[in-house]
C-alpha cells in the first residue's frame, strides 16, 4: 500500500472515530451536530485518498457532492437548533420530547429539563444614536471643575 495513501486514511478514521466519540458522549445539540459534520469530512478525506489511489475522479467528484448537502444539511440543522433553543431556552437533546408523536411514551432513560428562565433584573448598556449625549444614572454624574 502506498504510504501517502495510508496516512489519509488514518486522518480520516481518526476524524471519524472523534466525531463519533462526540457524537455519542454530548447531548449538546450543536455539539452533536458538529461531530456528525466531522464524520462526514473523514469519510470524503478516505473517498479523495481512494480516488487519487486509483487514479480515477469519481471518489473526488462524490465528495463535492457531499460537501454540498452537507452545507444544506448545515442550513436546516441550524435553523432547527434555533427553533428549539427560541422555544426551551436550552441545547440539550431531551428537549426534542416535546416533538414527539402524541401518544408516545418517553423512554425510561429520558429525562426532559426544564427551561431555565432568563434574569430579569439584569441591565444591559445599550448604544445612542449617533450625535446624542448618552444618558447616564444621577450616581454616575460628575461635574468638571
Amino acid at each position: 500500500m502506498n504510504p501517502v495513501l495510508h496516512n489519509y486514511l488514518v486522518i480520516g478514521a481518526a476524524l471519524f472515530v472523534l466525531g463519533m466519540i462526540g457524537f455519542l458522549t454530548r447531548r449538546n445539540l450543536i455539539i452533536m451536530f458538529l461531530s456528525a459534520e466531522m464524520m462526514l469530512q473523514g469519510v470524503a478525506i478516505n473517498l479523495v485518498a481512494f480516488s487519487a489511489y486509483h487514479r480515477s475522479y469519481q471518489g473526488q467528484v462524490f465528495t463535492i457532492f457531499i460537501l454540498t448537502v452537507a452545507a444544506c444539511e448545515a442550513a436546516l440543522a441550524l435553523a432547527l437548533i434555533l427553533t428549539l433553543y427560541q422555544r426551551r431556552r436550552t441545547l440539550d437533546v431531551s428537549a426534542w420530547q416535546e416533538l414527539r408523536e402524541p401518544g408516545v411514551e418517553a423512554e425510561p432513560d429520558e429525562v426532559v429539563l426544564e427551561p431555565v428562565e432568563p434574569a430579569a433584573s439584569v441591565h444591559f448598556p445599550s448604544l445612542t444614536p449617533a450625535g446624542l449625549e448618552p444618558s447616564t444614572p444621577k450616581e454616575q454624574e460628575t461635574t468638571h471643575v
